[in-house]
């Protein structure tokens, strides 16, 4: 389905985010510290739940983390917009291996529990996005996917109906 590989480190998630893997002005990640994972240890077009593709990414929580210093002070949790933020940039970035032109943007998400935290003492989130629909025609390029985040095998966010597409302008 892809001619990509499908496993990327760390390094490969840093090409993706300069623009060197899928190429100039298409899926791109963001660069740390707005990076959410660290690796993706597995990635199709047609496996999952429904057979329309998945992701499973890992992100290594590191106590002195960007974002514990200041969400909150005394208090420190890392925001659960940020594991959101990882489930849309591994959603676009599917879209991306498969070969799909055009920009990722998160058009909305149906559907949000967050039933854990994460704090300094966690070790590992693992993402798993998991495809419902996967659209290309000629006007629309857009994923849409359940997705969940682990904490230590814990989880601690579900979403339903995630959506990302693709444009070109």
């Amino acid at each position: 389905m892809s001619e990509y590989p499908t496993s990327f480190d760390r390094e490969d998630l840093l090409r993706c985010a300069r623009g060197e893997l899928f190429g100039e002005g298409n899926a791109q990640l963001p660069e740390p510290p707005m990076l959410m994972m660290d690796r993706i240890t597995d990635i199709s077009g047609d496996g999952g739940e429904h057979g329309k593709g998945h992701v499973v990414a890992e992100f290594d929580i590191k106590p002195d983390a960007w974002f514990f210093e200041c969400h909150f002070p005394g208090n420190p949790i890392m925001p659960g917009c940020l594991g959101l933020d990882g489930l849309w940039q591994l959603t676009g970035f599917n879209l991306g291996w498969r070969g799909w032109q055009g920009r990722g943007y998160a058009l909305g998400v149906g559907e949000v529990k967050l039933t854990g935290m994460v704090r300094p003492d966690r070790k590992m989130l693992t993402y798993y996005v998991d495809f419902t629909k996967a659209i290309q025609t000629r006007r629309l390029t857009m994923g849409v996917a359940d997705g969940r985040v682990e904490a230590d095998g814990e989880v601690i966010y579900m979403v339903k109906d995630m959506k990302v597409a693709l444009s070109e302008s």
